[in-house]
């Protein structure tokens, strides 16, 4: 990665946007080809960044995300002007809720004809600028470096986030003569204000509890999470991109407890995760539970339970200050421990039944049963889909940080596909396994053709149930029918996936599982498992949507 400044020599604009990449350490961009984009694309090519086009611009910026999340570096997805910018909206959307580093280059109508009714003319500003850190249009050849690198440096500044440039058709195929600015100078993290009060209240605890998410993998916290845990004897659990920051098997990561843990936690540190839906709005903890919210970012729930300690700074070191001050005297909370290990293993007990279910159509506890057989520890899972991915989510042990990848709070389907590439793209010779509902593949499976063009070794697994699992139950539950939640019954997808040029693998009964998972993982090829799943089972859900 260069961090020196460069020569200027004069060149089109989309060879400017290319160096600026190179001097960020862009490897790869991830676009569906555009004539706006063109002279981006040449300058890709003589600098040696990979372009990886999809079947759709939305998997464009997914991808991007995938390889963000994998890497905790930027992505960068290049979508033409007009629909292009419309169709990765809901995916910038959701990297703006996971806090995702990507920036989205853009092409835009020629200036020199703005207001005349160009091919695709629309003023993007307006509409991407509430989703994103930074919006801006480059009107000069002569900005182009300026803009791109701001764009660049401001989405990986924390908190992270998505940013945007477009560049008019004009303005990007002109020449300019440019110098690339060096890489910024990190400063020395501080602690976020206000951390000596979050540590008298942990180490004063006889209940604490840590719960951790996407923030603390972004701000590369779990090294610290773990000293912290370890120094003062504190349960963990985690969600998000979090899983994984403290390894499954790891004496104080805990998941099947995690209501216990959160109800009865005297004080809770919430480190890296909105207090959303998924915490019930802060109703997850118990009424007496003091709580220290932590973040790189301000809390923006204003509606929702506000926490005693309010910390906002970066999430390691303010880790690291909050054991050194806590720290140095005896765990006080070895029979919290116990209490908590009772709850999990009695509830993981219980799930044995499930997990050796023998029924055909299976059931989707059973899929995870024998996935998590060939996983390697280290492996990626995406998982996009509702009630065949909430099983996911309770079931795939997560090892290591960046290991686990869903859409995340925005919750829009269509994210695995081109997740799963960005992943496999940043980490080719490990594992990536695709967990997707039948409902969620209809967003993105001609993503398949996108791994088999491009040669990636993606393992699909679909729970193929015939419904939309997550609306159909609810529905009935509440009218005693349902409507617009059915799907055809046994579709088949693995010949589908097989005109793409992936293998595909059809499996009726439990015993045909593990040996289309092992087959599918050793050959190197993109695949797709289609298992069939009983569409009878609805995952227990306790969170509400409001």
């Amino acid at each position: 990665m260069a961090t020196e400044a460069q020569p200027k020599t004069a060149v089109h604009g989309g060879r400017l946007v290319a160096q600026v990449l190179k001097s960020r350490g862009v490897s790869h961009l991830f676009t569906l080809s555009g004539g706006h984009l063109f002279s981006i694309y040449d300058g890709c090519r003589a600098e040696g960044i990979e372009i990886v086009d999809v079947r759709h611009e939305q998997s464009a910026a997914f991808a991007a995300e995938g390889f963000a999340k994998a890497t905790r570096t930027v992505g960068v997805a290049a979508l033409t002007a007009g629909p292009g910018v419309t169709n990765g909206i809901s995916a910038i959307a959701g990297a703006q809720a996971n806090c995702s580093p990507i920036c989205v280059l853009a092409g835009r109508a020629p200036e020199m004809r703005w207001g005349a009714g160009s091919l695709q003319e629309i003023d993007h500003l307006p509409f991407v600028a509430p989703l994103v850190k930074s919006a801006e249009t480059v009107k000069e050849p002569g900005r182009i470096v300026e803009r791109t690198v701001a764009a660049l440096d401001l989405a990986l500044t924390a908190p992270n986030g998505p940013t945007f440039v477009d560049y008019p058709l004009d303005v990007v195929f002109g020449e300019a003569e440019s110098e690339i600015p060096p890489l910024p100078a990190g400063g020395a993290p501080r602690p976020a204000a206000g951390v000596e009060e979050a540590a008298a209240l942990l180490a004063g605890a006889e209940r604490p509890a840590i719960m951790a998410g996407s923030g603390l993998y972004w701000g590369h916290g779990e090294g610290e999470l773990r000293a912290l845990a370890e120094a003062l004897g504190i349960p963990v659990f985690l969600n998000g991109l979090g899983r994984g920051c403290l390894p499954a098997d790891h004496e104080l990561a805990f998941s099947r407890a995690r209501g216990a843990g959160l109800e009865g936690a005297d004080v809770a540190l919430v480190a890296g995760v909105p207090i959303d839906f998924r915490l019930g709005f802060g109703g997850s903890f118990g009424e007496e539970t003091k709580l220290v919210r932590l973040d790189a970012a301000p809390n923006e729930l204003s509606a929702n339970r506000a926490p005693q300690v309010d910390l906002v700074g970066d999430v390691a070191a303010s880790l690291a200050a909050i054991r050194e001050l806590a720290g140095g005297g005896p765990r006080r909370g070895e029979p919290w421990l116990a209490a908590l290990r009772k709850v999990e293993t009695e509830k993981r007990a219980a799930e044995q039944e499930e997990l050796n279910d023998s029924r055909s159509p299976l059931h989707p506890v059973r899929v995870y049963k024998e996935l998590g057989e060939v996983l390697d520890r280290d492996a990626i899972v995406i998982g996009d889909g509702g009630d065949f991915v909430s099983y996911a989510g309770r079931f795939v042990e997560t090892s290591e940080p960046g290991c686990w990848m869903d859409p995340g709070p925005f919750g829009c389907l269509g994210a695995g596909p081109g997740q799963a590439i960005g992943a496999k793209l940043a980490f080719p010779d490990r594992q990536v396994c695709l967990l997707l509902g039948d409902g969620a593949f209809g967003f993105a499976g001609m993503e398949f053709d996108t791994m088999a063009r491009h040669g990636l070794g993606v393992v699909g697994v679909m729970g193929n149930n015939g419904i939309w699992g997550l609306e159909h139950h609810p529905m009935r539950f509440l009218y005693g029918y349902s409507v617009a939640a059915e799907l055809r019954p046994e579709t088949p997808y693995e010949q589908m996936v097989e005109a793409l040029g992936c293998d595909g693998v059809l499996v009726r009964e439990p015993s045909e599982l593990r040996p289309a998972l092992e087959q599918a993982f050793e050959s190197g090829r993109a695949t797709l498992v289609n298992v069939l799943t009983d569409p009878g089972v609805a995952y227990p859900r306790k969170s509400n949507l409001a």
